[in-house]
């Protein structure tokens, strides 16, 4: 199995950064087991991009498992995936658009 690259847009990093460090702050199981969730997720996509729901023409998601409401909003590019986003399924849904290739 070829295994994708990812890159992380700078804004996906800072999402991440954030929610993590937003369930860390109520308790620090929650955000070890956000990291965790979003850690499987990144590798599922890594391993297998084409698994994501298209939600739009040349973007796919797959969502967090567990109880987080975040998905990961990625766009597959030859040899690589880009993630440009990992979004708060119940925030500004439309706010990444910006980021599409």
């Amino acid at each position: 199995m070829v295994r994708f690259s990812l890159i992380l847009a700078p804004e996906a990093e800072e999402e991440s950064r954030e929610a993590f460090l937003w369930y860390r702050r109520r308790d620090p199981r929650v955000g070890a087991r956000f990291e965790d969730e979003l850690t499987a997720a990144l590798d599922r996509v890594a391993d297998a991009p084409e698994e994501g729901a298209e939600i739009e023409l040349g973007v796919r998601r797959i969502l967090l498992a567990g109880r987080f409401p975040y998905g990961v909003l990625y766009a597959i590019e030859p040899g690589r995936v880009v993630v440009l986003a990992v979004m708060h399924l119940r925030r500004r849904p439309g706010h990444w658009r910006s980021r599409k290739p």
